[in-house]
């Protein structure tokens, strides 16, 4: 199978496109080749997606089985693109999010809830930005959607809406600061309950995924059922690295929120709204989709951490994490609010 993949050398797309010589397919990529880096056995190919020429020149380069689109934001891009590919290329996959959605992250998911609302040939500024509701990058996805659906049709597209996506080499660096915090050990500020049921999905069960041969159609990608909760993933981090860390449970999520702790942020893959780990992937199962424990994910993140990996340079990356200070500040206050009850 030829496979062509738009990015491929960050994270998902360099892990698709391991997966995909592993399966012995001929893989290309199609890149500015500013960041990241190159998987062995590809051909690389180098341009610009939003250059009319740079994209002339990589349709010449065809015909594909399949192209895998993992660095598509922007619609009006998208679409000038997928025209473009469209009569070299048999099918298109795109790596869209659960962000198109309209509920998201407040209400639980199916692939039948609605989706935002964003045009074909929508620009980059389209769309706004809420708190906690839709944001401008699930707009772009949602538009990203319409413009290969346009293009190529429901027969030739598949669309994947992953949730949060954790495993070696993730550039945003989530469970990377958990891994970090549970190594430097001392009191931990664990955030809200316990038993809260999530659901992260491992890069390489997306990857797998995606080179389903013949997959088309609509798919949301998490781990379904929500098997594993958020005592699973910490206590799985502090054992991995050494169980240097003692876990306290702010268990009293109104408390931690009228602190000011930013939810998924300073906490990393702390939300509290109702359908931030509520979507339903059996559609994904059914396909062919199955998924790790997510001990495993974090074992082999760790692994990979300790063999030199890093984190890229990512614009979300410095939103991440709790200072020492402020975590200590707030376990304090914490302390004070479990003595008041104890004396009442």
């Amino acid at each position: 199978m030829r496979v062509l993949i738009l990015g491929g050398s960050w994270f998902l797309g360099a892990t698709i496109a391991e997966q995909a010589i592993r399966k012995g397919g001929a893989v290309s990529t199609f890149r500015r080749g500013r960041t990241g880096s190159e998987v062995a056995g590809v051909d690389s190919i180098r341009g610009d997606r939003t250059n009319a020429d740079d994209v002339a020149r990589l349709a010449a380069r065809g015909p594909w089985d399949l192209v895998v689109d993992t660095s598509s934001y922007v619609p009006n891009e998208t679409l000038a693109l997928a025209r473009a590919l469209e009569p070299v290329v048999d099918r298109y996959l795109l790596i869209s999010s659960v962000s198109a959605y309209e509920g998201w992250p407040t209400e639980p998911l199916t692939e039948d809830s609605l989706t935002l609302e964003c045009p074909a040939d929508a620009g980059a500024d389209y769309g706004y930005d809420g708190d906690p509701g839709p944001s401008q990058y699930g707009f772009g996805k949602a538009g990203c959607e319409r413009a290969v659906l346009e293009t190529f049709g429901t027969a030739r597209t598949a669309i994947l809406r992953p949730g949060v996506i954790l495993g070696p080499r993730e550039y945003v660096g989530r469970l990377d600061w958990w891994l970090r915090r549970m190594q430097r050990g001392g009191r931990v500020l664990a955030p809200g309950r316990p038993d809260r049921r999530i659901q992260p999905v491992d890069v390489r069960d997306v990857a797998d995924f995606a080179l389903v041969p013949g997959l088309s159609g609509i798919f949301n990608v998490t781990a379904t059922p929500a098997r594993e909760t958020m005592a699973d993933l910490l206590g799985s981090c502090n054992e991995i690295t050494g169980n240097n860390a003692d876990l306290e449970w702010v268990t009293d999520e109104h408390w931690l929120a009228e602190q000011g702790v930013r939810q998924w942020t300073e906490l990393p893959l702390w939300r509290t709204y109702a359908g931030a780990w509520a979507v339903d992937s059996s559609r994904a199962n059914a396909a062919g989709l199955v998924t790790r424990p997510l001990r495993d994910t974090v074992a082999d993140t760790w692994g990979w951490l300790q063999d030199g990996g890093a984190s890229v340079e990512h614009e979300r990356s410095a939103e991440l994490g709790i200072t020492a200070d402020r975590e200590r500040a707030i376990l304090g206050l914490w302390d004070a609010v479990q003595l008041d009850h104890c004396g009442a």
